[in-house]
């Protein structure tokens, strides 16, 4: 892997030296269907690369970059260079540049198992081949040569010749076609890591989107076999509401032409906005009933990637460091659109709850890092799309908003695509459009915000006189740097039979203590909320009458919002030692069967799993597994008959049954002999069912073999793989380990699902022989593997199961045995081990509970 980094310093250089006029790409796919693999090697197309740049310096030397199995040839200005010299496997050096160059590449490069590059994918269930390109941060090399890095723009034109019968797609409309080839329009100046391919027999389905003389063509693409499932229509609706949305509020008209969005198989992220070809993962398209969360999570995703045809595509960062820049705006500019544009109106509720913890997670780890961050190379680059760069990074912009106000921050936005389009900037080209706008001193406010890591602690302080009114209330900051908040903070009071707010204010909050004098007088509330509406990023705390408030009432809260908050607040002490496991379970168990929002309810079930499996004590953990899973049976029966939050407890019963009974109703309910009021049990729910079976011993291999075929499709063999991995073996475990470590036979999409059905809490002991294992193959892993199976096999395979003490000590050897390791190899494990870390000291401040 190593040798197929970049570094930023690299990068800069060759940017000073390099500017591209164009590319022209030649790609033959008719290899993608043959019917027999090759005798050696991986199975190969021909790319025909032609780049024509021109050079600074004349004479100077600088490098193309290229991973391929082979190099057919490399001409530059009409020369033939030797192959063998001057191509490495992942370079081409070239030497003796004149002012204006033409550099040809003919290569043969592999097909992909790994979602980088080039993926190819066979259709389980009618034999169909199905290709599509993913590329960010640096996989376009992986087809075609190029100058990979995002400062170094440039227009494409890409012809493809394809297998008989297929349709291919581009970035640019399709302008002429011979035989099964396609030659597509020039794009506008683009970088590499956003131009596509997608081909195959794909179910393609067409709309137009118009808005006065603008029309934008626009279409929806899945696999032939998922067709009876895909809702293109919704699609759409999403799709047009939001054009509506960026037109109106950006002032700059779509520049890209037409808008497809494909849904593709074994997709290793969520969606990536290729300018006029967004591809997404194929599990956006339901293949049974789903909650209206999915829908949202759906339309957000839609909407992030179409923010992102101005954040990143229109106007791209330099270099990595700066990739908050695309994520940080699109993130944001996803709830804000949907909130606003589409029926999904309670949008903030999810990313208060949702979102914001992934931004709280990652900024407590040994690797937090400033929103505008220190991105030295590609793998570094790899590892920073994360909860900083996405959901901290909008968090903080949700901040800016009320900081500068809304019609500055949108003015700003418009001047700064006008100011910047087709071309690369950094932190400082936002800032000053913003200055300017707003008035406010964006410096300091950048420097508190983008430039710093970690997360504050917001705390209320409150006295009150004889009479019961508030004689001041102060909010107290806690943090290794303190900031400046604007912060909205709420009074609640019990008021029949429901927690209502009676009064609320704004503040600005800086320094260790704030005084907050407009509430002096109110009465004394029940609870006191800090940063009431979500309008900055902070860990909230309680006073000590507020958690008692919450602890007996959280369930009568009638805000949603709010209700998201505490939740949020409650789930940060547990993770922070500061309340005991069992008490957060209580508190769901007490609750959530009150809570509206099915989103909000979902994460509140992943958390309180978590609270058992990782922070509870270990001589509890049997005994709160069994109230979990009774709980959740509870609830299940409680629910309204076929209503979304019936689906969602039966789905956390499921993945919490504990005993025989639990293991006799799911087996019931899959056969027929059991029922529960308004349940349907369709194929997804099925596989749902089977996993804890499957991990408890109460279904065998043939059972798995029978639904498979059932379910004879690709979502149906990695929900098989996942059972298969899961049941309670030696030797089960022992092949899932053979299968992912010392093979690379499975796709991306096999090896998650392999990792994901090995791990379960259930088999610590079955789990114990890997521990040290792992810390002994992970450096050759890495080594040998790309960067995308890399990372899931380190995060994914980390001990994290085991007994916390001798894990970390394992950790420790390692981390201090490995200083040379890669930089984002390392760090990976520094996030493991710290994620341990803080799951024992959750156990112990448990442990604590129990013993008063």
């Amino acid at each position: 892997m190593s040798g197929e980094n970049l570094s930023r310093d690299e990068a800069r250089e060759r940017a000073e030296l390099l500017s591209v006029q164009g590319y022209e790409v030649v790609l033959d796919l008719r290899s993608a269907v043959d019917e027999n693999e090759p005798a050696e090697g991986p199975r190969t197309f021909r790319s025909v690369t032609t780049i024509r740049f021109r050079s600074a310096v004349p004479g100077a030397a600088t490098f193309a970059d290229l991973i391929a199995p082979s190099v057919n040839a490399v001409t530059l200005n009409g020369s033939a260079l030797d192959v063998a010299a001057v191509f490495d496997g992942s370079r081409i050096a070239l030497a003796d540049l004149a002012g204006d160059n033409v550099l040809v590449v003919d290569a043969n490069c592999a097909y992909s198992r790994t979602g980088e590059g080039m993926h190819r994918f066979v259709d389980p269930e009618d034999g169909e081949v199905y290709l599509y390109t993913q590329y960010e941060p640096a996989d376009a090399r992986r087809v075609y040569a190029n100058f990979e890095q995002p400062d170094l723009k440039a227009p494409y034109r890409f012809e493809v010749t394809a297998p008989e019968g297929w349709q291919v797609w581009s970035n640019g409309v399709e302008e002429s076609r011979e035989g099964n080839t396609r030659r597509f329009a020039e794009t506008a100046p683009i970088s590499t890591y956003i131009t596509c391919v997608v081909a195959g027999p794909y179910h393609y389905v067409t709309d137009t989107y118009t808005r006065g003389d603008l029309t934008i063509p626009l279409g929806a693409m899945c696999r032939k076999t998922l067709a009876k499932h895909f809702d293109a229509d919704d699609v759409f609706l999403v799709t047009k509401q939001g054009f509506d949305f960026f037109h109106e509020h950006f002032d700059y008209p779509y520049p890209f032409g037409k808008y497809d969005q494909a849904f593709v198989p074994e997709y290793n992220l969520g969606a990536m906005e290729n300018p006029g070809m967004v591809t997404f993962r194929e599990e956006y398209i339901f293949r049974g009933k789903v909650t209206k969360a999915s829908y949202e999570r759906r339309a957000n995703v839609i909407l992030h990637e179409m923010a992102h045809m101005w954040f990143g595509d229109l106007v791209t960062m330099k270099w990595w460091d700066d990739l908050w820049l695309k994520e940080s705006f699109a993130d944001f500019m996803g709830s804000f659109s949907m909130v606003e544009a589409t029926r999904f109106d309670n949008g903030w509720v999810t990313f208060a709850n949702n979102r914001k913890a992934w931004a709280y997670r990652a900024d407590q780890l040994p690797s937090t890092h400033p929103i505008t961050a220190d991105i030295r190379d590609l793998e570094d680059a790899k590892l920073n799309f994360d909860g900083i760069t996405y959901a901290k990074g909008a968090a903080v912009l949700k901040q800016l908003v009320a900081y500068v106000g809304r019609d500055a921050f949108l003015d700003g936005a418009r001047r700064y695509f006008k100011a910047n389009a087709y071309g690369n900037t950094t932190l400082d080209d936002l800032l000053s459009v913003l200055a300017e706008v707003s008035g406010r001193d964006m410096a300091e406010w950048s420097r508190a915000w983008l430039q710093t890591a970690g997360v504050n602690a917001l705390t209320p302080l409150v006295t009150h006189d004889a009479d019961g009114r508030i004689t001041e209330l102060a909010v107290l900051q806690e943090g290794d740097e303190l900031r400046p908040h604007r912060v909205a903070v709420g009074l609640y009071r019990l008021q029949d039979g429901a927690l209502v707010r009676y009064a609320r204010t704004e503040a600005d909050v800086a320094g260790a203590r704030t005084v907050v004098p407009e509430l002096a007088g109110a009465e004394r509330p029940d609870l006191v909320l800090v940063n009431d509406d979500d309008l900055t990023y902070c860990k909230i705390r309680f006073d000590e009458g507020s958690l008692a408030t919450l602890r007996a009432h959280l369930g009568e809260l009638t805000d949603p919002l709010a209700r998201a908050l505490c939740w949020s607040a409650l789930w940060n002490l547990t993770r922070d030692a500061l309340m005991p496991a069992r008490d957060f379970l209580a508190l769901v168990l007490a609750h959530a069967g009150r809570e509206t929002d099915v989103g909000v309810l979902q994460m509140l079930h992943a958390q309180a799993q978590s609270a058992v499996t990782h922070y509870g004590a270990p001589e509890w953990r049997e005994q709160g597994g069994r109230e979990l899973a009774a709980g959740a049976l509870r609830e299940l029966r409680r629910a309204e008959p076929g209503s979304e939050h019936q689906l969602t407890w039966a789905r956390f019963f499921a993945a919490g049954a504990a005993t025989e009974g639990d293991f006799q109703l799911l087996l019931g309910l899959l056969d027929g002999s059991a029922r529960i009021d308004g349940l349907e049990v369709d194929q997804e729910l099925r596989w749902d069912f089977l996993l804890p079976l499957s991990a408890h011993g109460a279904v065998d291999e043939g059972v798995l073999a029978a639904e498979l075929a059932r379910d004879d499709t690709a979502s149906g063999k990695r929900h098989q793989v996942r059972c298969l991995a899961a049941r309670p073996s030696q030797a089960v475990k022992a092949q899932a380990w053979a299968v992912v470590v010392e093979s690379d036979a499975l796709s991306n999409a096999l090896v998650e699902a392999t990792i994901a059905g090995m791990q379960q809490s259930s088999q610590r002991e079955l789990l114990a022989p890997y521990a040290q294992r792992y810390f002994d193959a992970i450096e050759r892993v890495w080594s040998e593997r790309s960067i995308q199976i890399g990372m899931d096999v380190v995060r994914g395979l980390f001990p994290a199961l085991q007994d916390p003490e001798p894990t970390l000590a394992a950790a420790d050897v390692w981390l201090a045995g490995h200083a040379g390791a890669a930089p984002a190899l390392r760090r990976l494990v520094l996030e493991s081990r710290d994620d341990l870390a803080r799951a024992l000291r959750g156990q112990r401040c448990d442990a604590a509970a129990a013993a008063r």
